[in-house]
């Protein structure tokens, strides 16, 4: 089991910053990949950052330029600062990981496991 805790989030006026976290415990043998979703009041859930090993980054074309994601190997944590928030960033922010745990003494498997979620609230 890999267990995700995410932290951060809050209330923020337009214009504002905030840094999200996300702190992966458990087994894990290695993490491939770490992400930030969104999921705003009856909309879909969108990636908005990911980073992989490598380094490689995608970010959705709304938050170039303002988001930053970043990621501590030694500590498998990911963060996301999030400067020049707008009302549109409003949204429930979900940490996602996937890579390889241990399952037993000398086997592993993958898995993909999602945060609990941090509110984010962007006022006007």
């Amino acid at each position: 089991q890999v267990q995700l805790v995410e932290s951060g989030g809050g209330l923020v006026q337009a214009g504002g910053s905030l840094r999200l976290s996300c702190a992966a415990s458990g087994s894990i043998f290695s993490i491939k990949r770490m992400g930030w979703y969104r999921q705003a009041p009856g909309k879909q859930r969108e990636l908005v950052a990911d980073i992989t090993n490598g380094p490689n980054i995608n970010y959705t074309d709304s938050v170039k330029g303002r988001f930053t994601i970043s990621r501590d190997n030694a500590k498998d944590t990911v963060y996301l600062q999030m400067n020049s928030l707008k009302p549109e960033d409003t949204a429930v922010y979900y940490c996602n990981a996937d890579g390889l745990l241990w399952s037993g003494t000398y086997h592993k498997r993958s898995f993909s496991s999602w945060g609990q979620g941090t509110q984010v609230t962007v006022s006007s």
